[in-house]
């Protein structure tokens, strides 16, 4: 059976290595050896120069020691004897050409017979020019009197010993750069071996950790960022561990959620049936006091007495009916207030003013302490709040009992100032098993109190929703036996604050848009 070719990480990496190193010695090579080239030229272009002018200066003597004869002349009498002179002080052989590019005389002890048609071409113009042939090079340059060209010298120049030296260093390159090669490959291969083999160890201690077993101490040890790795696998080992058992303390929670839940349902079925009980007790008292005029329509006292008690128990249910829609609206839809710079002192005022009546029927006195301030609130909202506050610290006080309101500005937790509002009482207070439940639809600390007074247990309750959908808070901050002390917390405005409206979605969460 024949499986599919898999190079690993090692090949990969060893492939890798060998390929850089390649790369690194032929681009060395290539750039030092282009380099050593370059020189050599750069040298010869100089030597050739120097050469060329001290020619210049050679004939140019001689020219003007000749008299004033045509170029072409001073070169055909000249020329040998020049190009003999000019071998001996260069140390290389020179031939000389005319203006017209016509042989004039060599140091050689035969004539050349290289095509230099060309290159005297270039020469005419006034330029250099080069032609190599095999180890040979000649190097031409034009001759002059001033402004006046005399002709054209040629250097013959070897480049066996250059050429013999560039050949010695290439291959010098070429024995280096394979030695280099095999001992970088195997250095780099046994550390690149080394270092899968670490990775091997790591992914060993990854899959240990997969199937449960975790680790009780990092598998490497380096000072690296394999080491750092392994530190990591080793602390992931440890978290994993801690969340596994809480994985078991949260299903346990669970567990406890889901009796939670049970209970919740519970408290559902209670809570329907107290607002069916709510609901049938003012019912059935209208029904009664209905019939009671039915059958004693002649006796003026019952009919004052049961038209009075009618009207209080449709009151009450009214106002029960009431609340409960404005608690549905908001558990159903999303719920909008629209905010604005709110004086709140006018405002608690004209919330004390709508209470008075109510306070002295019951013989409860409200005192005051305002101060100036504005919120950012829905000013209905506001009203509706402090109107629920005062009435449950009225209904719920003792005959002769008192109700102190006050507002101040205060930081609260987050750093930001609000407006706090205290409403206190003097009343029957909340038993402390209560606290928690206060703020709960339907429910009363006194049953037959709330029932006496018309109370229908979801003032707080909406209270609360109310409070929370504008971006403030309410909460029982003292109770005992000589009453409860309420605190809501709303948003100070700022000045140049634009207009915002607060919204609660369904899932309770309060925004500002």
């Amino acid at each position: 059976m024949t499986g599919k070719f898999r190079l690993g990480l090692k090949g990969k990496m060893s492939l890798l290595l060998a390929l850089l190193l390649v790369f690194i010695v032929t681009c060395l090579s290539v750039l030092v050896l282009s380099g050593i080239r370059e020189n050599q030229r750069t040298m010869l272009e100089q030597s050739f120069t120097q050469q060329a002018e001290a020619a210049n200066l050679r004939v140019r003597e001689e020219y003007l020691t000749e008299g004033r004869i045509p170029p072409d002349q001073f070169m055909k009498q000249t020329g040998q004897r020049l190009a003999v002179d000019l071998g001996a002080q260069s140390g290389m052989a020179v031939t000389l050409y005319t203006v017209d590019g016509s042989f004039a005389g060599t140091s050689l002890p035969f004539q050349p017979r290289a095509d230099v048609q060309d290159a005297l071409q270039f020469t005419a113009q006034g330029q250099w020019a080069y032609i190599t042939e095999g180890d040979q090079l000649l190097f031409l340059a034009p001759l002059y009197n001033a402004e006046q060209r005399l002709g054209t010298v040629q250097f013959h120049a070897s480049l066996a010993e250059q050429n013999a030296f560039y050949a010695r260093i290439r291959q010098l390159f070429l024995i280096a750069g394979a030695t280099v090669l095999g001992v970088g490959f195997l250095i780099g291969y046994l550390y690149v071996r080394r270092q899968v083999n670490v990775i091997d160890r790591l992914n060993r201690a990854a899959s240990q950790i997969g199937q449960g077993d975790y680790l009780s101490a990092p598998s490497v040890v380096r000072k690296d960022e394999l080491g750092e790795l392994a530190q990591g696998i080793y602390e992931m080992s440890g978290s994993i561990s801690t969340s596994v058992g809480a994985l078991h303390e949260e299903k346990q929670k669970l567990l406890e959620t889901v009796g939670r839940l049970r209970e919740l349902e519970q408290q559902q079925k209670q809570f329907i049936g107290n607002i069916s009980h709510e609901l049938k007790t003012p019912l059935t008292s209208i029904i009664a006091y209905a019939d009671l005029l039915n059958m004693y329509s002649d006796d003026p006292a019952l009919l004052d007495d049961a038209g009075r008690r009618i009207h209080v128990e449709a009151q009450r249910l009214y106002s029960l009916v009431e609340k409960a829609l404005q608690l549905s609206a908001m558990d159903v839809y999303e719920f909008e207030t629209q905010a604005e710079a709110v004086p709140l002192r006018p405002l608690l005022e004209e919330a004390v003013a709508r209470m008075q009546g109510k306070a002295d029927s019951c013989r409860v006195t409200i005192h005051t302490s305002l101060v100036e301030g504005e919120v950012w609130a829905d000013p209905e909202n506001v009203m509706h709040i402090m109107l629920n506050l005062l009435d449950n610290a009225i209904k719920y006080n003792r005959p002769g009992g008192q109700v102190h309101l006050l507002n101040y500005t205060a930081a609260s937790a987050d750093g930001a100032h609000r407006m706090i509002i205290e409403v206190a009482d003097t009343g029957i207070g909340i038993p402390e098993e209560a606290v928690s439940r206060i703020f709960d639809p339907f429910y009363t600390v006194s049953r037959d109190r709330s029932r006496a007074s018309g109370g229908t247990g979801l003032g707080l309750a909406l209270v609360r929703n109310l409070t929370e959908k504008q971006g403030g808070s309410v909460q029982l901050v003292e109770t005992g036996p000589d009453g409860a002390r309420l605190r809501v917390e709303l948003l100070l405005h700022a000045s140049g604050s634009e207009r915002i409206n607060y919204t609660q979605n369904d899932e309770g969460e309060t925004r500002n848009e």
